[in-house]
């Protein structure tokens, strides 16, 4: 095993033990928290050594580094998670690989992402990205809709064509009444996607919690984490 390898498998191994712990904290069982691993900035090589070490969901968050690590990735069974703001130009070539879209917080979205998957012939789940920052009408500063457009913008993914809703998302908010108070954000997520679900009963998928924060999700009643830091290490400077 490479050193970077057995670095992986260290960081994987601690990660696994936080979300078990979490679990068994919050009376869950750890088969219902989807580990999501943000491979962000770092190189198809690592990818490759996740997947040999039984990672099978993956995120990235810019298309120009994104669409070639997939290409480079394609002979291997993952599932792409697209989780950073996407511009509509992005739209198409995020279609072509990303198997979900986590960041959806507009109808013009939604219309652009129908269109691309349709074109491609794929299926396309799709989370609403909620922003607990945002006052009404307005997104967030990490992008997201604020609460009270998420049930319009379901209606408009449940009716898109190649289009899934899946569920909801959220980041943590650096600023607002959640600025620094993660589980009460999760919590109040938890709120949004049991009332979601009530209209659309597929949408179970709730994405919460990184790397500093996943214990919240998990107590809060996340379903997917994404963890990125902890597995990766700190991540290269960005130009």
């Amino acid at each position: 095993m490479t050193d970077r390898k057995a670095q992986l498998a260290a960081n994987l191994a601690q990660v696994e033990e936080r979300i078990a712990s979490a679990c068994a904290a919050a009376g869950r069982k750890r088969e219902e928290v989807t580990l999501i691993v943000v491979t962000k900035t770092y190189p198809a090589s690592d990818v490759r050594m996740l997947h040999e070490l039984g990672v099978r969901h993956v995120a990235e968050n810019r298309d120009q580094d994104a669409a070639p690590k997939a290409t480079a990735c394609a002979d291997l069974s993952l599932t792409w998670h697209f989780v950073g703001q996407l511009q509509t130009n992005k739209v198409r070539s995020v279609t072509s690989y990303a198997d979900v879209v986590q960041s959806v917080d507009r109808i013009k979205l939604v219309t652009a992402l129908s269109a691309a998957a349709v074109r491609a012939e794929r299926e396309l789940g799709c989370l609403i990205q909620v922003a607990l920052d945002a006052e009404s009408g307005e997104r967030g500063e990490r992008g997201g809709v604020a609460p009270d457009g998420i049930e319009e913008l379901a209606a408009a993914v449940d009716a898109a064509e190649g289009l899934r809703l899946d569920g909801l998302m959220t980041v943590a908010p650096l600023a607002g009444p959640f600025a620094g108070r993660q589980r009460a954000a999760f919590d109040r997520l938890m709120e949004f996607a049991t009332r979601l679900r009530a209209g659309h009963p597929a949408a179970t998928m709730v994405s919460a919690g990184m790397s500093a924060d996943l214990e919240d999700a998990v107590a809060a009643g996340a379903t997917h984490v994404r963890v990125g830091t902890a597995v990766l290490g700190v991540r290269p400077g960005l130009g």
